[in-house]
């Protein structure tokens, strides 16, 4: 199935989901099981050897996980992709490949905080480093990438400023250093933005949020275009050289525009383990069934509380790129045509202290840590040296929740 036959709605339903063949179940099957049974020993090494495709261990790839690896690389427009544990094991998993000790990446400033941190604090044992730029200056950004630059890093809509990122300048920048673009795509999902059609070659997910969408399942996902030749400048070895571990294969000539996809079951995944559970695809898979529809509602239900936050008299400023006072309101309609999605921000004329009173107050949003979900939530961030308080939400698909809480 692709998305030049069928529908978006169409196709995340059925994309890679077929009758179950032993049994004629309609629904994907939750294969909660590890290992698979080889026909004889020369199948066995056939499939060690990546000499021919099929199931080894749950660890690389599991019935279940492949229909939602299949389901989301059709959504995204990609060639392939591979299922994590989490958002952030995705990130991982995107750069593993291509990074070595010594190596950096340019990143966003704009990004999610874990994925500040992830990327300041925990890459550095892997000796990765990473340069944070703010992707309105492209001639910063131009000027952060040397010979020892791998990738290019940014989130299409950022968690939680909902700032949208110049995906084509970003890519344009990359491409001429001979480097991919990866996009986390987790804030848009691919109904409300498709990065691969302005220039991105690798796309992260959080599952998590909304792609499974009922706060039921963690999940990472990573998504390849298929086109980026990584045997071009000799910067990617792990994909363009003889791999040890496989007898000598160099996956770029062997598996083309499946090499990443194929190195990340096959060594990612085997070697680092951050494989996702079938109960979680499972899921997942549930969730994407309705994607489309939850996000309509999503943007229309964020778009009347922002519009209804930026007329309040207590409140100084709201940051959401539906808005059509937004600096980012020309970009949203750009690569965000359906919908800036449903984070947004905004602070409080008086400060930190309305900023606790409101938190306690509000009876309709659940304060957690988490986004994506039916429900509304809030997620805080309270700085009392600033003077200011913000807070980003996601709001839920219930009609009744896009009348804000007083």
């Amino acid at each position: 199935m692709t998305d030049r036959t069928y529908g978006f709605d169409t196709l995340q339903v059925h994309a890679g989901a077929r009758p179950d063949p032993a049994t004629g179940a309609r629904q994907t099957p939750i294969y909660q099981n590890t290992g698979y049974v080889f026909r004889d020993a020369a199948h066995a090494a056939a499939l060690f050897n990546l000499q021919e495709l099929g199931f080894i261990y749950s660890r690389l790839l599991n019935p279940t996980v492949a229909v939602l690896q299949e389901r989301v690389a059709t959504l995204e427009g990609g060639a392939g992709a591979f299922a994590t544990a989490s958002g952030h094991a995705a990130q991982v998993a995107a750069l593993f490949p291509l990074m070595s000790p010594g190596d950096n990446f340019v990143a966003s400033t704009r990004l999610y905080g874990g994925s500040v941190n992830q990327f300041n604090h925990a890459f550095k044992h892997f000796g990765w480093q990473v340069r944070f730029v703010d992707f309105e200056d492209l001639d910063a950004l131009k000027a952060a990438i040397d010979e020892r630059t791998r990738a290019v890093y940014c989130e299409a809509i950022a968690n939680p400023g909902g700032y949208i990122t110049d995906l084509a300048a970003a890519a344009d920048i990359a491409h001429a250093a001979g480097l991919p673009l990866i996009v986390d795509n987790t804030t848009a999902t691919p109904y409300l933005c498709r990065p691969f059609e302005h220039g991105a070659d690798l796309v992260c997910h959080s599952t998590t949020k909304y792609l499974c969408g009922h706060a039921t399942a963690m999940g990472g996902m990573v998504v390849d275009k298929g086109s980026f030749d990584w045997s071009a400048s000799g910067k990617y070895p792990a994909l363009s050289a003889p791999c040890a571990s496989y007898h000598g294969l160099k996956f770029h000539e062997t598996f083309g525009h499946l090499a990443f996809t194929f190195f990340g079951i096959a060594v990612t995944l085997r070697d680092l383990g951050m494989c996702q559970a079938p109960m979680n695809a499972f899921e997942t898979l549930i969730g994407i069934e309705t994607l489309s529809l939850r996000m309509d509602r999503h943007c229309a239900n964020a778009l009347k509380v922002a519009s209804w936050l930026e007329r309040h008299p207590a409140v100084s400023f709201v940051s959401y790129a539906g808005l059509p006072s937004s600096p980012w309101a020309a970009r949203a309609k750009k690569y965000c045509p359906k919908g800036a999605s449903a984070i947004f921000t905004f602070g409080l004329k008086d400060g930190y202290d309305a900023g606790v009173r409101l938190v306690e107050a509000v009876e309709l949003f659940s304060h957690l840590a988490n986004l994506g979900d039916t429900r509304s939530l809030r997620r805080t961030a309270m700085t009392r040296a600033c003077g200011w308080w913000r807070r980003w939400s996601c709001s839920a698909t219930s009609p009744t929740s896009a009348t804000p809480a007083r």
